[in-house]
């Protein structure tokens, strides 16, 4: 699909509707919404940075690429003076006393902030069924999953409510939706986009990336946001992505896949025919494909909730309703404390915090929590070894297809393992980009550190031979 950032530009540009009229158009459609993908529509501040943008064209000056193109944001980003819940009932009226670095550099490009939208409560879950707001439906099929966390973002980019969204990933979330709504999602190399003002779940893995239906969309938007930022120490610089480069043809490019991926009994009869029908196109295309090893789907999964619940206790113990948030006051502090979390985070979250607090305690953080850190440490060797072999990494984005709505809200152990090929890369703080086909939920393109524009590069070609 062509980039619908350069065609809307092009048509406002040429004055075919005015940015109010495309705003109006899109937040009628925010608000009609049969998706329940939405916890907050910016309509005054959608509004007023339209208005600002016409008057610009009224006047005869010229418009960046980005001013005037509608976005939404992930409801677990900081935008001053907006309602910032992250799908929860503790933060159900807490008001943003800043706006994320990420977010304000499209502010300041002159994207428009169309809404904050609905997800897993903090981020936790692969469904988006985990929010207080009630479930997002799948834009595609609406008796299924959107996928999660960041399902309301992939929803709305699928059903054209926003041209572009903010998702977050910090084991799949942004990859994983993306897939099951059809759009492409990436998560960027870890530190390429800064996380400050991004509410944390497992802050070592935690990315901000786009959701978009085209490559050339999701290059403009990530050249936006990356770069170093004084606020989050762990941004890192990185050259901008050429999309004259990204259109072209990849050259002397060679791809692996991992087969104990494929070769396993969790992963669907389907979606392993399908995969292996895209690997027999990259070979006729004439690419060299090689099979690697790498860990199991049990010990990947195991590794990374162990480290992602231990750090979500620890981020989350800070919501205790005293500075911020739903307080609910009982006969002593203690109890206050006790009851407020108790009542106003979900079933999932609490299980989260209980096993982080579990790996972390004495006894038990030797055994578990320090081994994770070892098994993370033996996965990015294994990941540095075979990039010395290969330029991309190719896999299915889930083992299995989409499941309908309830079936794993009742069943937790399902939704981690559905992670099963999402959470390595992540661990990795691999580059991993959703290609909207391959399979029935996607197909993944991995790249080295870094490496963003050669995986944009690769993905564009694969839909092109697809």
């Amino acid at each position: 699909m062509e980039s619908q950032i350069q065609k809307i530009h092009n048509q406002l540009v040429a004055k075919e509707f005015t940015c109010t009229e495309l705003v109006k158009e899109k937040l009628a459609l925010l608000k009609e919404n049969k998706y329940n993908s939405v916890n907050t529509v910016l309509e005054d501040l959608a509004l007023e940075a339209a208005a600002k943008v016409d008057a610009k064209i009224a006047n005869g000056e010229e418009i960046g690429l980005l001013e005037g193109i509608p976005f939404g944001i992930k409801d677990v980003y900081m935008v001053q003076g907006t309602y910032t819940s992250a799908s929860s009932d503790l933060l159900k009226n807490y008001k943003s006393a800043y706006t994320a670095t990420a977010i304000q550099k499209l502010l300041d490009a002159g994207a428009i902030p169309m809404a904050k939208e609905n997800c897993d409560s903090f981020g936790h879950g692969s469904s988006s069924e985990n929010t207080v707001f009630g479930s997002v439906k799948n834009a595609i099929d609406t008796s299924l999953v959107a996928g999660g966390s960041s399902g309301g973002s992939a929803v709305n980019v699928a059903a054209d409510y926003t041209v572009f969204s903010i998702g977050g990933d910090t084991g799949g979330s942004i990859r994983q939706p993306a897939g099951y709504n059809k759009i492409y999602g990436l998560k960027p190399t870890y530190g390429r986009v800064s996380r400050y003002g991004l509410m944390a779940y497992a802050s070592s893995t935690d990315t901000v990336g786009p959701l978009a239906k085209s490559i050339e969309d999701v290059a403009i938007v990530m050249n936006v946001m990356s770069g170093k930022d004084p606020k989050d120490q762990t941004t890192i610089s990185s050259e901008e992505i050429n999309n004259a480069i990204v259109a072209s043809k990849p050259e002397g490019v060679k791809i692996g896949y991992f087969k104990n991926f494929i070769e396993n009994d969790a992963i669907d009869s389907k979606v392993k025919a399908d995969f292996l029908a895209t690997i027999e196109k990259i070979k006729a295309a004439g690419y060299e494909v090689q099979e690697l090893d790498f860990f199991d789907a049990d010990t990947l999964v195991s590794t990374y909730y162990t480290l992602a619940m231990a750090e979500t206790a620890s981020n989350l113990s800070r919501l205790d309703g005293t500075n911020y948030g739903n307080r609910i006051e009982d006969k002593n502090l203690k109890e206050t404390y006790m009851v407020t979390r108790s009542e106003n985070f979900t079933e999932e979250t609490k299980r989260r915090i209980v096993g982080g607090n579990q790996v972390l305690s004495q006894g038990f953080s030797d055994a578990i929590y320090l081994k994770g850190q070892q098994l993370r440490t033996q996965i990015e060797e294994a990941f540095e070894a075979d990039f010395n072999k290969v330029d991309i990494i190719l896999s299915p984005v889930t083992p299995g297809p989409v499941p309908k709505i309830g079936e794993v809200l009742s069943n937790p152990h399902a939704m981690y393992l559905s992670d099963a090929y999402t959470v390595g890369f992540s661990l990795g703080q691999l580059p991993t980009l959703t290609c909207p086909f391959g399979t029935e939920t996607g197909i993944q393109v991995t790249g080295a550190k870094n490496k963003e524009q050669t995986i944009l590069q690769f993905a564009n070609f694969l839909n092109q031979v697809k």
